[in-house]
């Protein structure tokens, strides 16, 4: 078994920190606080200079649910040609029916067109109703992973269901296990699940360049969130996971 991790990237810096800390592929997104929104057209062209590794943009035309218009259907079409040919090496996609059901019709179309790019289902998979039948339904429009949770907030709360995914997936999809992963529990995350591909943004915020601050006024707002803050990846933790990853895996 071989271990594998993907960085889910907010910005191009991003994109080089994880290459350089030897991550195997990127999920390059914007508005990681909404979890995740496509990227613009000048972030994937020039992340697609500037990293050799695998670049997978997030197809996401928002933020919220997973259950989209005509428009917002369009949107993502448009933007999956794009990333074709920009010379990406996949995309990440995800749609539900309102019953909390994979949308397997629409989900099929963007597989097909997005060919011979590789797809990966995001997490809308942890917003359906059975996880079981998702996994099927994934499975039968071509997908190539699943990024996944366990439907729990956290992968760690999730690890149960983590389990059962990778032993009922069978090798015929992969099961990526992400949120909350850091390399505090990386190892404890691959002895409770036996899952090998794993999902992280390895990220600080780092201190902003700005030495005037209106004390007045809030941009952003978010609890938690440092108004004068950059998330960005950063390179040590991005090797410092691989590095017990792999360990793990070999012992």
């Amino acid at each position: 078994m071989s271990f594998t991790l993907e960085i889910c990237a907010g910005s191009v810096a991003s994109c080089i920190a994880a290459e350089e800390g030897g991550a195997n592929r990127i999920e390059l997104c914007d508005n990681l606080l909404e979890g995740g929104t496509t990227p613009s057209y000048g972030t994937i062209a020039l992340a697609r200079e500037k990293v050799k590794i695998d670049l997978y943009p997030i197809i996401r035309p928002r933020g919220g649910d997973f259950l989209y218009s005509d428009l917002e259907f369009e949107v993502m079409k448009r933007d999956i040609e794009l990333s074709k040919q920009l010379g990406c090496n996949g995309v990440v996609i995800g749609i539900l029916m309102p019953d909390g059901r994979v949308d397997k019709k629409r989900c099929k179309i963007l597989v097909d067109l997005a060919w011979p790019m590789g797809v990966t289902f995001h997490r809308a998979f942890d917003m359906t109703d059975n996880p079981f039948e998702a996994l099927e339904d994934i499975i039968s429009i071509g997908c190539e992973r699943i990024l996944t949770s366990g439907a729990r907030n956290t992968a760690l709360e999730g690890a149960v269901l983590l389990k059962e995914l990778v032993e009922r997936a069978n090798d015929r999809i992969a099961i990526m296990a992400g949120s909350g992963v850091r390399a505090a529990n990386i190892a404890q995350l691959i002895t409770a699940t036996g899952v090998t591909e794993y999902h992280t943004s390895a990220k600080a915020y780092e201190e902003s360049g700005m030495i005037y601050r209106n004390p007045n006024v809030s941009m952003g707002g978010i609890p938690g969130v440092p108004e004068y803050g950059i998330s960005a990846t950063q390179k040590k933790e991005v090797a410092l996971i691989r590095e017990i990853g792999e360990k793990t895996l070999l012992s």
